[in-house]
């Protein structure tokens, strides 16, 4: 077997990683485009259509969505687009035998739907997060996972864990740099003032699905629908998923529409070796974002961003100016983004189609969506829940 390159093993490709030869990889010839579908034209999907189609090695072959709309957005927005085939049913898409991977985005309560008939289909799969909208849908989503060709890579959309600085926080924590570590944290604070009034323009037929973000049946609410990148970051770090979840939430601004129960949380995740993670989450905050995670150690502190790692470290004794002088001076070392790390996320996958070296993120994906589940249930009993209680529900 070939030796793995250190960001092959950080990003995955180590586990389970099957090799095999490129020109079987994928159902055109070697060295040539992989032809992607893209099922769900919406916002993200065509945000993400949009990477995938300027990537080099892909070429968009299809498109499919239920909204003409939709698809004529599609169209006018994602290159090449206007020259693929339309679908409105996705089986059709599926169904075709020189679309070698698909990009599912559609609303979050269909990705197990999605995810399994894409595997059936024998595809590799780039499924936006999270995994589902509640435990039932993630554990179908799982069962699919574990039956999919390991020669298919298996992506989901947690874009951290394929960012260079998000990569070299994490090499800094497995080298002891920052010591033990026994503490995580998640802020994800963001959006934009509270809505007073909301009119759907869409026939009441298609107002579920279309609107699907703000109910909690179809999102998972914030916690999941949002809230999972974080989380997913927490599990990565820790190696682990938690134990348990506790922790409160509610609603502050009640929506017009939708039935969101929280606008806000703050949860504490309980992981192995007394660990501890919290998630710090608010919407509606007019603007303001404050989106990071920090880990502490009994050596150092990281803290990563979409935009940045920094890490930091102890510093010699120094008189202060005075006692209120509370300024850190503790910085090692900081790494700047040089591009969207979505980016990054869509070139690891098609590298990996046309290098033959799958990997299967579907384990990492629904545990990350699980543990956000976990924090939902803990904020919604107001008590701690065990992860066993949760899959037992």
């Amino acid at each position: 077997m070939p030796k793995l390159t250190r960001r092959e093993a950080l990003t995955g490709a180590a586990a389970g990683l099957t090799i095999v030869k490129p020109e079987i990889a994928f159902g055109t010839q070697a060295n040539s485009s992989v032809v992607f579908g893209i099922i769900g034209t919406g916002g993200r999907g065509r945000y993400v259509g949009t990477h995938m189609a300027k990537d080099p090695r892909a070429k968009l072959g299809a498109i499919c969505d239920i909204y003409p709309d939709r698809l004529d957005a599609a169209k006018t927005q994602v290159p090449g687009a206007d020259g693929a085939r339309t679908f409105r049913d996705y089986k059709e898409l599926l169904a075709q035998k020189d679309i070698d991977a698909v990009l599912i985005a559609t609303p979050v309560f269909l990705h197990p739907e999605h995810f399994e008939a894409a595997v059936n289909a024998r595809k590799h799969i780039y499924c936006e997060k999270p995994a589902g909208a509640d435990v039932a849908g993630v554990k179908r989503l799982m069962a699919a996972g574990r039956r999919a060709d390991k020669s298919k890579t298996i992506q989901f959309g947690f874009q951290q864990r394929f960012s260079p600085e998000y990569l070299k926080a994490e090499s800094i924590l497995r080298a002891g740099k920052i010591g033990e570590m026994k503490l995580m944290m998640s802020y994800w604070v963001l959006g934009n003032p509270p809505l007073n009034q909301f009119k759907s323009p869409y026939p009441e037929g298609e107002r579920r699905i279309r609107h699907w973000g703000m109910f909690m049946e179809t999102s998972g609410g914030a916690i999941v629908e949002q809230d999972c990148h974080g989380v997913d970051v927490l599990n990565w770090f820790a190696k682990a998923h938690p134990a348990s979840a506790a922790g409160r939430g509610g609603v502050r601004y009640p929506t017009p529409y939708g039935d969101w129960d929280s606008d806000h949380h703050d949860i504490i995740y309980y992981y192995p070796n007394q660990t501890e993670g919290w998630l710090i989450s608010i919407k509606h905050t007019a603007g303001f974002r404050d989106v990071k995670e920090q880990f502490f150690g009994s050596q150092g502190m990281l803290e990563t961003a979409r935009t940045y790692y920094k890490w930091h470290g102890p510093v010699r004794q120094a008189r202060l100016v005075n006692a209120d002088d509370l300024g850190d001076r503790s910085l090692v070392e900081r790494g700047d983004s040089k591009r969207e790390i979505t980016i990054d996320a869509v070139e690891s996958f098609f590298r990996s189609i046309v290098e033959g070296k799958p990997y299967h993120m579907t384990e990492a994906a629904a545990e990350a969506t699980l543990t956000s589940i976990l924090g939902r249930l803990a904020y919604q009993t107001k008590r701690e829940v065990t992860w066993e209680e949760m899959m037992r529900g």
